[in-house]
C-alpha cells in the first residue's frame, strides 16, 4: 500500500504516449509486420500503405505524428494546398515577426494543443488587453476598460452557462433537452431576455466572432455545446482574460503544423488534392489525386465536412453521412486584416489596441503585436460587404477608422495585409462552423462513425473544443488510435 500511495500518477500526455506505444506494438504483432516496410509485407502488395491521411492541418499532422511515434511508417499525408496548416496561416510582417491571419488563440482547458506546443518546443505568451478599449458608433467614440472581457452581460452569460450543463460538448444531440433547444436560434433566445438595444450590439459582435454569423442564424443547442467545452462557463469562452482568447504562440500558430511536417519529411505531399475515393467499403481503398493513385488499408479524412463534397465517393457514402456533408453550413469564410506599424503607439495613450464598432465594418480589431512589442500590429475581423475588396482601398478605409480610434499616427502604417478566406483558395470553404437550429437533431448521429475504411477527423469531430485548434489536435489523436486499432483487428 505504501508503494501505491507514493506512486506519481503519469500526466495525461505521458499516458497518451504509453497508449500509442502499446497500440503500435500490438498492431505490428497482430498484423504480422504490416507496419514495417519491405519484406515484412508478406503476401501483400508493396504499394498498399497502411494509412493515408487527407489534409495537412493540425488534425491530419497530429494523426500522422502519433502514428509515426507508434511505429507506423507506412503512411502518407495528402494536402491540396501548397502549404501545411489548414486554417492556421502566418503572415510575414518583416524583421523576423509574423501575424496570424487564421486561428491563433488558446485558453484554459485547451490542454491538447498546449501539450503539443510543449512537445514541439513552441513558446506561448499572453494576448495584450491592458488599457482601454475603443467603442465606435456613428460619429461617437468611447473609451472603456473592459478588463479583459468583450463587455458581455454577465447575468445573461450566467444563464447560458447554466443551460450548457445539460448539453454535452461532443454530442449536443444527446441532450435531454435537445428537441426543445434545437428549435431555437441564439437570437430567438436573446429576444426573450429583455436585452437593451445597445447591449444587443455586443452580442451580435460576439456571435459573429464565435460562429461567423449573427445570433439569428446560430443554433442555440450548438452554442450551448461550445460553452459546455469551456467548463460550462460562458465567460471562459467569450473573453480574453482566463478565456479562449488568452494565449498566443511565439512564431504564430502555423508554426505547430510547420514543425510537425518538417519531422514527417517526405510523408507529407503538397499540392495533391484528392478528387475521388473508391473502394472505401473494401479491404484496400484507392485514392485518386492529381498526381496519380494511392492505395491504403485505412484513410483518415482530416478535413471539414463540407470539403468532403468536393470528393467523389465510389460507392456513394451512406445516406446519413452524405446528408450531413450536404447540409453542413459553408458560408462563413471570414476576412482578417493586419495593419503593421513601427511600434504599438496606442499603448502610450493607455489604449489596448482593441476596437468594437456599432453596426460598422469592424467586428473586432485587436493588438496582435509580437511578445516584446518590437513592432505594432492591429489585426481585425471585418465585414466583407462594408470594406472595399481591393487591398489598397481597404487599407485607406481602415486607417481612417483606426485614426478615429487611436489618433493620427494610425494613418502611417508600415505595411498592410488582407486575407479573405473566401477567395484565397478553394480548400477553405468555411473557417468556423455556424451550425443553424435543427442541424444537430437531424444530422448529429452521422458525425463520427467511420464509413468502411474512412475515419472522420478534423476539429469539427472533437468531443470538446470543436471548431478550435485544440479540437483539431484532439481529433487527430483520436483518429490515430482508431487507425491503429483497425489495423490491429485486420
Amino acid at each position: 500500500m505504501k508503494l501505491r500511495n507514493n506512486m506519481v500518477k503519469p500526466s495525461i500526455n505521458t499516458q497518451r504516449r504509453q497508449l500509442l506505444k502499446l497500440a503500435g506494438i500490438s498492431t505490428a504483432v497482430g498484423s504480422m509486420g504490416s507496419l514495417s516496410p519491405g519484406p515484412a509485407h508478406a503476401g501483400k502488395p508493396a504499394d498498399v500503405l497502411d494509412v493515408v491521411i487527407v489534409g495537412a492541418g493540425l488534425a491530419g499532422l497530429t494523426a500522422a505524428r502519433d502514428l509515426s511515434h507508434a511505429g507506423c511508417e507506412s503512411l502518407v499525408v495528402l494536402e491540396a494546398r501548397d502549404r501545411v496548416g489548414g486554417r492556421t496561416l502566418n503572415y510575414d510582417v518583416g524583421s523576423g515577426h509574423v501575424s496570424e491571419v487564421g486561428g491563433q488563440w488558446i485558453g484554459p482547458g485547451q490542454t491538447a494543443v498546449a501539450d503539443l506546443a510543449r512537445e514541439l518546443d513552441v513558446g506561448t505568451f499572453p494576448s495584450f488587453y491592458k488599457g482601454n478599449t475603443v467603442i465606435l458608433g456613428g460619429d461617437g467614440r468611447l473609451e472603456i476598460d473592459l478588463r479583459g472581457t468583450f463587455g458581455s452581460d454577465e447575468a445573461i452569460g450566467s444563464k447560458l452557462s447554466g443551460l450548457s450543463r445539460e448539453v454535452p460538448a461532443g454530442a449536443p444531440w444527446k441532450s435531454p433537452k435537445a428537441a426543445e433547444l434545437d428549435k431555437l436560434s441564439v437570437g430567438d433566445w436573446l429576444a426573450r431576455q429583455n436585452i437593451k438595444p445597445e447591449d444587443r450590439t455586443g452580442w451580435n459582435a460576439s456571435l459573429a466572432l464565435t460562429g461567423g454569423v449573427m445570433p439569428a442564424k446560430m443554433g442555440l443547442l450548438h452554442f450551448l455545446s461550445m460553452i459546455n467545452s469551456a467548463a460550462c462557463d460562458y465567460m471562459q469562452l467569450d473573453s480574453i482574460k482566463h478565456s479562449a482568447q488568452e494565449t498566443r504562440f511565439v512564431g504564430g500558430s502555423q508554426v505547430l503544423s510547420n514543425r510537425m511536417a518538417q519531422a514527417l519529411g517526405g510523408k507529407v505531399r503538397l499540392s495533391s488534392p484528392v478528387r475521388r475515393i473508391s473502394g472505401w467499403d473494401r479491404d484496400v481503398v484507392t485514392l485518386h489525386t492529381d498526381h496519380g493513385e494511392m492505395r491504403a488499408r485505412q484513410v483518415i479524412m482530416a478535413l471539414s465536412p463540407p470539403l468532403c463534397q468536393q470528393i467523389q465517393f465510389d460507392p456513394p457514402l451512406p445516406a446519413k453521412r452524405a446528408a450531413l456533408q450536404r447540409a453542413w453550413p459553408a458560408h462563413s469564410p471570414a476576412r482578417k486584416t493586419a495593419m503593421v506599424y513601427s511600434r504599438p503607439f496606442w499603448r502610450d495613450k493607455g489604449l489596448n489596441g482593441h476596437i468594437f464598432q456599432v453596426n460598422g465594418p469592424i467586428l473586432w480589431a485587436f493588438d496582435n503585436s509580437p511578445p516584446g512589442g518590437e513592432i505594432g500590429v492591429i489585426n481585425a475581423f471585418i465585414s466583407n460587404a462594408q470594406v472595399p475588396s481591393e487591398p489598397k482601398a481597404a487599407q485607406q478605409f481602415l486607417t481612417a477608422l483606426y485614426a478615429r480610434a487611436f489618433g493620427r499616427e494610425a494613418l502611417s502604417p508600415v505595411s498592410y495585409h488582407d486575407h479573405d478566406w473566401g477567395r484565397a483558395d478553394p480548400w477553405t470553404i468555411t473557417c468556423v462552423s455556424a451550425i443553424p437550429p435543427g442541424f444537430w437533431s437531424t444530422h448529429g448521429e452521422a458525425l463520427r462513425p467511420p464509413c468502411g475504411k474512412l475515419i472522420w477527423s478534423g476539429t469539427e469531430t472533437a468531443e470538446i473544443w470543436a471548431g478550435y485548434m485544440d479540437g483539431a489536435v484532439r481529433s487527430g489523436h483520436h483518429a490515430a488510435l482508431q487507425a491503429l486499432n483497425a489495423l490491429r483487428r485486420a
